[in-house]
């Protein structure tokens, strides 16, 4: 795996067996009594520990004043710039687990001017029933830097900025090579990710977002401020890792069971608590990026022919509807709310798998989708919500999906969810229906006449599903629907290219004012419905 698969600020370190002895005993701890998974890390004093324990801390917390999360010399963190950051190097051979338990060794992260908030890490073992934690103390001596790095300046038991979870080590399971490729890293804030069948990274999920896009308000973004590594059964294809969340605004205790095999999946149990009022509390969130596309594409914007880590939200509503929405780049920020009661499921995907369509060697076209399965009964009412923030470069994540519940988010309130994350190729519960697999605007009006001011031609493809039964002279309907404006010159016709189920609908649309409306299509032979139900948001001239 290149470059191009691991975190965008990619970094090894390095760890001494020497350093940890010396370390042990200036605790007054004899080295052997670091468990084995450990071996080369200095370890902190055992503390009892158990998930329980974990979130009644993180309740205590929500009804006492937030702390600085920040203690460290900020000016050392801001020398650490990105040229400084890419130089530190971690030494696999003394990674977590590098020798067992389980196939997956763990490698840190380093602080720097873009992650200047301390993740304190620790290892667990087992005695009898009962968990214990020990830190992992940060030295700079983990880590092959520079001799005038400015790194060298932070002090002993400074803490970490994240972790990642290498590919297996062990010879039944292991098809890269563990020191250089990783599956999962949990990086910056809440933020974490996974890579996909294609063994890429892309799109990013987090622990949970807080007033994104509302107006007159900064956004909040909590941190992931300690994480605890269970010791995993050797030979298993999954790893349990806890976390304590801290924010202005909110506390919590997370798990994370996380599975690694053709896809990656991550079963998460949360539990939040308010410290103050929130406006917009955003549940299971994702952030992705979306440039432009085929949709959408200014005149000479960019020599590639679209870029984007996803290119649309997909629904699943209690309903039962499937839904896709294209996702767009607006010339302002926008707030989309989906009402719905105990949704199935709702993701971010790349639908468009074509190689030719983006012409990178990032390898747009292999970033792993993220499908979000509530778990345990439902969520009960409120809204899937999109965020899409304007952009004018690849390098911003600028678009949030997530599950904002219909209560008001009120100081005191606490939440229990339990969710899976599915980072696959393809949606893991795909429609029977024929699904979108593409959306093109264009002028209206007809070839050889005059083409009318204010007129939008749209072209929607279907494929699949039973598009593929329809009998020879049987043309599928398509179904529009809007608040405002007028269709016309509305039909369907199968894509001339010997692809069975491939048809498309195209239509124009004459938009009432300036203001943005949706519009909803879906295909259907008599009373038998064909596709998914694809809903776009049209921003006029």
């Amino acid at each position: 795996m290149d470059d191009q698969h691991t975190t965008r600020l990619d970094r090894r370190h390095f760890i001494t067996a020497a350093g940890s002895a010396l370390g042990l005993a200036a605790l007054g701890l004899p080295a052997q009594a670091q468990p084995a998974a450990a071996a080369g890390l200095r370890l902190g004093p055992r503390k009892p520990f158990s998930f329980e324990a974990l979130v009644a801390r993180a309740e205590a917390m929500s009804r006492q004043a937030p702390t600085a999360l920040v203690n460290l010399p900020r000016e050392v963190l801001e020398r650490i710039d990105y040229e400084a950051h890419g130089k530190l190097r971690f030494d696999t051979d003394s990674a977590l687990f590098k020798d067992g338990p389980g196939p997956f060794p763990v490698t840190f992260f380093h602080m720097g001017r873009f992650f200047q908030t301390p993740v304190h890490m620790h290892v667990l073992d087992k005695q009898g029933e009962a968990f214990g934690a020990r830190e992992i103390l940060y030295s700079p001596r983990y880590f092959d830097m520079p001799a005038d790095s400015p790194a060298r300046e932070l002090p002993e038991g400074a803490g970490f900025a994240g972790f990642r979870f290498q590919e297996s080590r062990l010879g039944d399971q292991k098809k890269l090579d563990w020191k250089s490729n990783d599956w999962v890293a949990f990086l910056g804030a809440s933020y974490f990710r996974a890579i996909g069948e294609l063994y890429q990274y892309g799109l990013s999920a987090r622990g949970v977002a807080i007033n994104p896009a509302v107006p007159g308000q900064d956004e909040e973004f909590p941190s992931f401020t300690h994480f605890w590594f269970e010791p995993p059964a050797e030979g298993s294809t999954s790893v349990t890792v806890h976390a304590l969340l801290e924010g202005p605004s909110i506390t919590g205790a997370y798990r994370f069971v996380m599975k690694r095999e053709a896809a990656v999946l991550m079963d998460v149990d949360a539990r939040l608590f308010l410290r103050k009022d929130v406006a917009r509390l955003g549940l299971a969130p994702l952030t992705s990026m979306y440039w432009y596309s085929e949709t959408v594409k200014p005149t000479a914007i960019d020599w590639r022919p679209e870029v984007h880590d996803s290119d649309g939200l997909t629904m699943w509503n209690g309903a039962g509807e499937r839904i896709w929405r294209p996702l767009n780049n607006p010339n302002a920020t926008t707030a989309s709310a989906f009402a719905d009661n105990n949704p199935r499921g709702f993701g971010l995907w790349q639908r468009d798998r074509n190689f030719d369509h983006y012409l990178d060697g990032v390898m747009y076209d292999r970033r792993p989708g993220l499908w979000v399965e509530p778990l345990d009964g439902g969520w009960g009412e409120g809204d899937v919500q999109l965020i899409e923030i304007p952009t004018d470069d690849e390098i911003h994540d600028n678009t949030v999906a997530m599950w904002v519940p219909r209560q008001a988010a009120k100081a005191g309130s606490r939440y229990s969810l339990r969710y899976r994350l599915h980072w696959t190729d393809k949606e893991p519960y795909p429609t029977p229906l024929a699904f979108c697999t593409g959306t093109r605007l264009g002028r209206g009006g007809q070839p050889g006449q005059p083409r009318p001011a204010g007129v939008r031609k749209f072209m929607v493809e279907f494929t699949g599903g039973p598009l593929k039964d329809l009998p020879f002279g049987v043309k599928p309907e398509a179904v529009l629907s809007a608040a405002s404006g007028k269709f016309s010159y509305v039909f369907t016709e199968a894509v001339p290219d010997g692809v069975p189920g491939h048809w498309r609908a195209q239509f124009d649309f004459t938009a009432e004012g300036t203001q943005p409306v949706d519009i909803r299509l879906y295909l259907r032979n008599g009373d038998q419905t064909l596709s998914e139900t694809w809903l776009y948001q049209y921003r006029p001239f």
